[in-house]
């Protein structure tokens, strides 16, 4: 068991780098991006999400591409702050708090992104050799199938195993777990793949 005495001394810490990993987490790129390009509301259209996949329904490449890019780094930022001010245990706690700060934000009522752009950032600030394998099987899988939720899925899924066979137990034991929230949050994704109904890229 932990000394409860080391314990007593480390949990501010640990509770400090979740609550910055979830702030950094809650900003909420898409909507701001879109709403700054004078789009409006985002969650008016198409599945209503805030995330880089709805935001390229708008027909604006670019500003999907800042999307991708901002969810992306809020997730590799709060790992690396929090890493290089207390360490790996505290970069994992901030970086489970910002993912759980992008598809929970108080600012939109807990109705945020589906993750996998901050998860991606997050594995970046991790371990980046891991983000490139993510992003190498979203791709391999988004040519064949033109599916970005099954892709997602997919690359998600594999995640856990690929780092553990490197030997990244911390992180795997993390993306195991983020893997099962972001399968939650594409529950409608997963029953609409099941009925043949899915959108598929470049689709508005």
């Amino acid at each position: 068991m932990p000394d409860p005495i080391s314990w007593a001394i480390a949990w501010p810490y640990f509770l400090a780098a979740l609550i910055g990993g979830y702030l950094l987490g809650s900003i909420p790129f898409g909507l701001l991006i879109t709403h700054a390009a004078g789009l409006g509301d985002i969650r008016s259209i198409g599945s209503g999400n805030i995330g880089t996949t709805n935001v390229l329904r708008t027909g604006k490449k670019s500003l999907a591409a800042a999307t991708l890019l901002g969810d992306m780094l809020k997730g590799t930022a709060a790992v690396l702050i929090a890493w290089y001010w207390a360490g790996i245990d505290h970069a994992v706690i901030a970086g489970f708090g910002a993912f759980l700060g992008h598809i929970f934000p108080v600012w939109l009522k807990f109705r945020g992104g589906k993750g996998v752009a901050t998860y991606i950032g997050i594995l970046l600030g991790l371990f980046w050799p891991g983000a490139l394998i993510f992003c190498a099987i979203w791709i391999y899988v988004a040519v064949f199938t033109r599916y970005s939720s099954f892709s997602a899925l997919s690359a998600s899924l594999a995640a856990p195993f690929v780092l553990a066979a490197l030997g990244q137990w911390q992180f795997a034991e993390l993306f195991a777990l983020l893997t099962l929230l972001i399968w939650a949050k594409h529950h409608t994704n997963i029953s609409r793949l099941i009925k043949g109904t899915e959108a598929r890229i470049g689709a508005k």
